[in-house]
C-alpha cells in the first residue's frame, strides 16, 4: 500500500515520488511538536502509537539539515528531527473545495503563543551558539573535538576514500560467498603437498578480482608487504560480524515497525563442532502478509537457566526487541533438549505472561509430543526412524528396491500397496500417522534392508551393504517394536486432534473445543492401563513373532541387574512400567502444559474469521476470550460495537460474496482498516506459532535454514555466513558496513593492512 503524506496541502505519495516517507515518533513530546507544526485539528487526539503506525510525513517539510543520506539506499531523520516546512495558505484560493486534511485555525492568543515560542528558541540557540564560541576560544581542544564530532560531513581526504572502496570490496566478496555459501577456509592442511601454498577461498576471489582489473584492489596489493595477507582472520571474522548484524537488522527493523511478534526456534544443530540453537520470528508486514524469517543462531547451554537467561539478553540486548511485544513461543526440539526448552519457555512466560506457549504450526503434534518423552528407548527409536528414512532416500535405486518389496506383500491389497509406496517417496517421519505408517511397513523395511546386505550380485557399494545391516539390527530389535506399537497406540488418542491444528482456520477453532475429550481419553487410558498395556503388548509380540524376533528384556537393563533379576519380571510388566506408564503421563501433562487457558483462550478469538463466524451462525462471543489482548488494542472501549458491526457486516452481506476463510483473507480486505480493534486482533493471533502460515512465499526461512543444514558440511557451517545465504535476497547497505567497521575497528590513521597476518609459506 502507498505512503500518503499527511501534512496539509500536499498530495504527495510514495508510489509518485522518490522522496522519502517518515513515521511520526513515538516518543510522545516530539510527536506533540510534530502535530503542532503540522496544524491538523484531527490528529491532536490520537497518540504517538496510532500516529506511528498510520501516518508519515514526506521529506519535503524538513530542513536539509534535519535529513541523514547514510547510503543512496537510505534516508533517515536525525533524532531531533522537527517538521518545520509546511504549506498553510494554498488552500484559501479554492474555498469551495473538500480537505480531507483540514488546517487548524489558530486564535489570536494561539498565534501570540507560537511567536512567543519561536523568539525563546532562537534566543536559546544563539546563547548556546555563543557558550561554544567562549569556551572554544578559552579551550582549543575542546574546539578540536567540536570538529571531530563533526567529522561525518567534512570531505574525505584521498587515503580515506580509496580506504573504503577497498573495505567495500572485501565486504562485496564476503557477501558473495555467503550467498553462494561458499566456505571461508580452502583445503586441509593435510591436503595440500609439502611447500606448496594453496590461498583459501577468500584469498583466491581476491587474486581473481585483482587479476580481473579491480584498480583498488591491485593498488592495495602493490604496496602491501609479499608475506602478507590481504585480510587477516581476525579482520574477516569482525566484517563478518557486522555483515550478519546488518542484514539481520533490516529484517528486525520491519519486526519492531509490526509491534507484534513471536519467537520460534528449530532443532539444535551442529555449526563447526558446536551445538546451536535456530532461531526464527514471526510477524506480520506492512503488507499484511504472515512472515517467518531466520535471524541466526544461538550458542546453546547445557545449564537451562544459563540458556534462559543468554536467550532472553540475546533477543532483547543484541537484537534490540522489546519483548513486552511478545505474543508467542514455541520450540521445536527431540528429547534430549525438551525439558531444557521447556525451563526457557517457563521463564519468560514469568517475565512476559502474554508470550503464550504453543505448539509450532510445522511440526506434527503427534511427533513434536513423541520427541518430548522422556523415556531412552523412545528417543532411540525416533532417531532410528529418520535413520531409515534417511538411508533409502540417498538413491532412486533404494526407494526403488523398497517399491518391489511393498508390491510383493502387499499383492492382495494393492491400494494399500500403493499408498505406501507414495508415502515412502516423501518425508513421512514428520506425518500425524507417522508410527502407524511404520508398523505397515515394518516387514518391508526389514526384508529389504536384509535383502541389500545380503545381496550376492554386488549391487551395492560396501558403505550401503555396511548401514543396511546396522539399521537392520536396530529395526528388527524387540525393544523398538514395543516402543514403535506403544507410540503408536497412546498417539492415536490426539492423531485427529493434531491434525486439525495444522487444518484451516475453523479446523484450528474446533480443535480448541474437543481438547477435553482428548484428555478425558488418555485420563481412562491412564486409569485402566494394565487393561490397555496388555493389548499393546500383545500386538508387539505378534509383530515380533511374524519377524521372526525373539521376546526379551533390553540388553542394557539386562547387564545392569546381571545376576539380580527377579523371577516374577516378565517384559510385559517391565515395558508398562518403563515405557507405557511414563509415556501416557507424560502426553497428558504435555498436553495440558502447551494448550494452557491462555492459548485455548487465543483460539477461541478465532471466531472473528468470518467463515467461522458463519459455522456458528454469528453466535458468537469473541469479546470475552478478547480480554487478554485489550492492551494492544487501539480503542479497546469501542471493541464491543466494532464486534458488532462486524457480525452484522457477513451476516447481512450480499449473496455473491463468500466469507473469508483464513486471516490471511481477512487481514487484506479492503476495509479491514475501518475496524481497527478487528484488525490488531487478526493480527495478534495470526503471529501464533500455532496457525499455520497461509501463503508460503512467506515461509522461506525455515526452508531455507533446512536446506542450508542439509547441503553444508558440519565443519564447513558458519553461523556468519549462514545468515547471509539463509537471507539472501534481503537488501544489503555496503556503505554503512564500511562506515560501522571504520568507526569500530579503526582509526582516522589506520588503515585495513595493519591487521594483516604474515604468511610463513610463500
Amino acid at each position: 500500500m502507498p505512503n500518503f503524506c499527511a501534512a496539509p496541502n500536499c498530495t504527495r505519495k510514495s508510489t509518485q515520488s522518490d522522496l522519502a516517507f517518515f513515521r511520526f515518533p513515538r516518543d510522545p513530546a516530539r510527536c506533540q511538536k510534530w502535530v503542532e507544526n503540522c496544524r491538523r485539528a484531527d490528529l491532536e487526539d490520537k497518540t504517538p502509537d496510532q500516529l506511528n503506525k498510520h501516518y508519515r510525513l514526506c521529506a519535503k517539510h524538513f530542513e536539509t539539515s534535519m535529513i541523514c543520506r547514510t547510503s543512496p539506499y537510505r534516508t533517515v531523520l536525525r533524532d531531533n528531527a522537527i517538521p518545520t516546512i509546511f504549506d498553510l495558505t494554498s488552500h484559501l484560493n479554492n474555498p469551495h473545495s473538500r480537505h480531507r486534511k483540514r488546517i487548524k485555525e489558530l486564535s489570536e492568543d494561539e498565534i501570540r503563543t507560537l511567536k512567543q515560542k519561536k523568539i525563546e528558541e532562537t534566543s536559546e540557540q544563539e546563547q548556546k551558539h555563543k557558550e561554544i564560541n567562549n569556551s572554544n576560544a578559552q579551550n582549543p581542544r575542546a574546539e578540536e573535538g567540536a570538529e571531530e564530532h563533526d567529522e561525518d560531513i567534512l570531505p574525505l581526504t584521498l587515503e580515506e576514500k580509496e580506504n573504503k572502496e577497498y573495505l567495500k570490496s572485501l565486504f562485496e566478496i564476503l557477501i558473495l560467498m555467503g550467498k553462494q555459501n561458499i566456505p571461508l577456509d580452502g583445503h586441509e592442511a593435510d591436503e595440500v603437498p609439502e611447500g606448496l601454498f594453496t590461498p583459501d577461498n577468500f584469498q583466491a576471489l581476491l587474486e581473481c578480482r585483482i587479476n580481473s582489473g579491480e584498480e583498488v584492489l591491485r593498488k592495495r596489493f602493490e604496496t602491501t608487504a609479499v608475506n602478507t595477507l590481504f585480510c587477516s582472520k581476525t579482520q574477516q571474522k569482525q566484517m563478518l560480524e557486522i555483515c550478519e548484524s546488518c542484514i539481520r537488522e533490516e529484517t528486525l527493523r520491519e519486526v519492531r515497525d509490526s509491534h507484534f511478534f513471536s519467537i520460534i526456534t528449530d532443532d539444535v544443530v551442529d555449526i563447526a563442532g558446536e551445538e546451536h540453537l535456530p532461531v526464527l520470528v514471526r510477524f506480520v508486514d506492512e503488507a499484511h502478509n504472515l512472515r517467518e524469517e531466520f535471524m541466526g543462531f544461538l550458542p546453546y547451554e547445557a545449564d537451562a537457566e544459563i540458556l534462559a537467561m543468554k536467550f532472553h539478553t540475546t533477543i532483547t540486548e543484541k537484537w534490540g526487541l522489546n519483548m513486552e511485544y511478545c505474543r508467542g513461543q514455541a520450540y521445536i526440539v527431540s528429547s534430549g533438549f525438551s525439558s531444557k526448552m521447556k525451563v526457557v519457555a517457563s521463564r519468560l512466560l514469568e517475565k512476559y505472561p502474554q508470550a503464550v506457549y504453543t505448539l509450532c504450526s510445522s511440526c506434527a503434534l503427534n511427533m513434536w509430543l513423541a520427541k518430548s518423552v522422556p523415556v531412552t528407548g523412545v528417543s532411540v527409536a525416533l532417531g532410528t526412524i529418520e535413520e531409515v528414512c534417511s538411508f533409502f532416500h540417498r538413491s532412486p535405486q533404494l526407494l526403488l528396491e523398497l517399491d518391489s518389496v511393498i508390491s510383493v506383500l502387499f499383492q492382495n491389497n494393492e491400494e494399500r500397496g500403493k499408498e505406501l509406496k507414495e508415502i515412502c517417496h516423501s518425508q513421512w517421519t514428520g506425518r500425524h500417522d507417522a508410527f502407524e505408517i511404520l508398523v505397515d511397513l515394518l516387514q518391508a523395511l526389514v526384508l529389504c534392508l536384509d535383502g541389500i546386505n545380503s545381496d550376492t550380485n554386488v549391487r551395492w557399494n560396501n558403505c550401503i551393504v555396511g548401514r543396511a545391516f546396522v539399521l537392520c539390527s536396530a529395526v528388527t530389535d524387540f525393544d523398538f517394536i514395543v516402543t514403535i506399537v506403544v507410540l503408536k497406540n497412546v498417539l492415536s488418542f490426539t492423531r485427529a486432534f493434531g491434525k486439525n491444528l495444522q487444518g484451516q482456520t475453523s479446523d484450528v477453532f474446533f480443535a480448541a473445543s474437543s481438547l477435553t475429550a482428548v484428555l478425558h481419553s488418555l485420563n481412562e487410558v491412564m486409569e485402566n492401563i494394565e487393561v490397555y498395556h496388555e493389548f499393546w503388548f500383545e500386538e508387539a509380540t505378534n509383530l515380533a513373532t511374524k519377524l521372526d524376533i525373539q521376546m526379551k528384556l533390553p540388553g542394557k537393563f539386562r547387564r545392569a541387574h546381571q545376576g539380580n533379576l527377579e523371577s516374577q519380571l516378565t517384559s510385559e510388566s517391565y515395558y508398562k512400567e518403563a515405557l507405557s506408564v511414563p509415556t501416557v503421563e507424560h502426553i497428558i501433562q504435555e498436553l495440558k502444559d502447551i494448550f494452557s487457558e491462555q492459548h485455548l483462550k487465543a483460539l477461541k478469538c478465532l471466531s472473528l474469521v468470518p467463515s467461522v463466524m458463519g459455522q456458528l451462525k454469528f453466535n458468537t462471543s469473541e469479546e470475552h476470550h478478547a480480554d487478554m489482548y485489550r492492551s494492544d488494542l487501539p480503542n479497546p472501549d469501542t471493541l464491543s460495537a466494532e464486534l458488532h458491526c462486524w457480525r452484522i457486516k457477513w451476516k447481512h452481506r450480499g449473496k455473491d460474496i463468500e466469507l473469508p476463510s483464513t486471516i490471511y483473507e481477512a487481514l487484506h480486505l479492503p476495509d479491514i482498516k475501518f475496524f481497527p480493534n478487528v484488525y490488531a486482533l487478526l493480527k495478534v493471533l495470526c503471529i501464533l506459532p500455532v496457525m499455520k502460515v497461509e501463503n508460503e512465499r512467506y515461509e522461506n526461512g525455515r526452508k531455507r535454514l533446512k536446506a542450508y543444514l542439509r547441503n553444508t558440511l558440519t565443519d564447513q557451517r558458519s553461523s556468519n555466513l549462514a545468515l547471509l545465504n539463509i537471507n539472501f535476497d534481503i537488501k544489503h547497505d555496503l556503505d554503512l558496513m564500511v562506515d560501522t567497521y571504520i568507526k569500530l575497528y579503526t582509526t582516522k590513521s589506520e588503515l585495513p593492512t595493519d591487521n594483516s597476518e604474515t604468511i610463513e609459506n610463500t
